[in-house]
């Protein structure tokens, strides 16, 4: 059985084109993907033809943030039924290494992930009409959210357990910066944590609209403010109690260690390269610099908070596109201006589609 997917050859090179379905087995289900979220690496993919070393090699189907609905089980399959509305964990550790024994599966040395070009063969994405997955990446969503929102549990759970890496935050002060997608899922998190106040930073005042949407207590546009520069920041070591940096950007870092008060945490979300860091100020305030990668057992809970309404997951969606138009997405998904969560709909195309956007446009 064929079926029609997403594949990125290289740079600016992305096709849809029909691929092979498979073979159903005994732990499997066969899913029809129904929404797609375009990740930042999706665009790296297709705007770099990889990122860092990372390169693709071979032609590879994009997309990890996918929802859809059950078609078929294999034999074994007792978690989900036909007709089930699920999210997909595009996560397939080995289960028998050394992390997935110790229960530390986003570090499995056998990891396949969806869209990921990090080994060879690739490991193929979630971007196409019809799939194949295990049992136990099926989370069931429910029938009262949508299917764009059942998408959104990926980035929700990679935001979840950003959070965990900083302990309790009952009662602190956080700072946030970069309010694009994870960081304002990150602002979801950290008020669902109990954090007291969520002080978000980014260079577009409509990034920072969202961002208060998703619970910031308060919004600093350091395009046009001082920023972290304010003496309230600076004063008596530092104002917040944990950072979540999510621009991936070394001046970023290097401004948030002055505002982090003693024995502080900072937690790095986005992904950067070599950079220098003031060493002495993390000594001299005894900070705890920490990493986080993807997610593990947060991944049910992410369903589970989208599900029961705990954490709202609509106002970062923006734009959402019939997947016959993928290209169109992902050019307009570049836009980080106007742009927060461009999401592609695999539902039984019409001549008459249009796009769908909610007002998301920069002033």
């Amino acid at each position: 059985m064929e079926s029609l997917a997403c594949v990125i050859h290289n740079k600016m090179d992305l096709r849809i084109e029909k691929v092979l379905l498979g073979a159903l087995g005994e732990t499997q289900v066969s899913v029809r993907v129904l929404a797609g979220g375009i990740c930042g690496s999706d665009l790296h993919y297709y705007l770099d033809g990889g990122f860092g070393t990372v390169r693709i090699k071979e032609p590879m189907i994009l997309g990890h943030e996918v929802s859809g609905t059950v078609e078929a089980l294999g034999s074994e399959v007792t978690k989900v039924n036909i007709g089930d509305h699920i999210s997909l964990n595009p996560s397939h550790p080995c289960g028998h290494c050394t992390f997935c024994k110790s229960g530390q599966q986003q570090h499995c040395l056998d990891m396949w992930f969806y869209g990921s070009a990090m080994r060879v063969p690739h490991s193929q994405g979630a971007f196409r009409e019809r799939l194949i997955t295990e049992e136990f990446q099926c989370e069931p969503v429910g029938d009262s959210v949508s299917f764009g929102e059942a998408a959104c549990a990926e980035p929700l759970a990679v935001s979840l357990h950003a959070v965990n890496q900083a302990g309790t935050l009952m009662g602190k002060n956080v700072l946030v910066t970069g309010s694009g997608p994870i960081g304002a899922l990150v602002i979801a998190a950290a008020r669902y944590a109990g954090a007291a106040e969520v002080v978000a930073t980014d260079l577009h005042a409509a990034a920072l609209k969202k961002a208060a949407e998703m619970g910031a207590t308060r919004v600093v546009n350091v395009s046009v403010e001082p920023g972290l520069k304010k003496e309230e920041f600076l004063s008596d070591k530092g104002y917040f109690d944990v950072a979540f940096e999510c621009t991936g950007a070394s001046p970023v870092l290097r401004a948030v260690i002055p505002v982090v008060k003693p024995r502080g945490t900072i937690v790095q979300v986005g992904l950067t390269g070599d950079v220098s860091l003031p060493i002495n100020g993390l000594v001299g305030k005894e900070i705890s610099l920490v990493g986080t990668h993807r997610c593990n057992s947060e991944f049910p809970l992410a369903v589970r908070l989208i599900r029961e309404g705990k954490i709202n997951v609509k106002p970062i969606i923006t734009a959402t596109l019939p997947f016959e138009r993928a290209v169109e997405a992902f050019d307009l998904a570049r836009n980080r201006k106007a742009q927060m969560k461009v999401q592609l709909s695999f539902k039984d195309l019409c001549p008459e589609w249009l796009i769908y956007q909610t007002e998301y446009i920069s002033s």
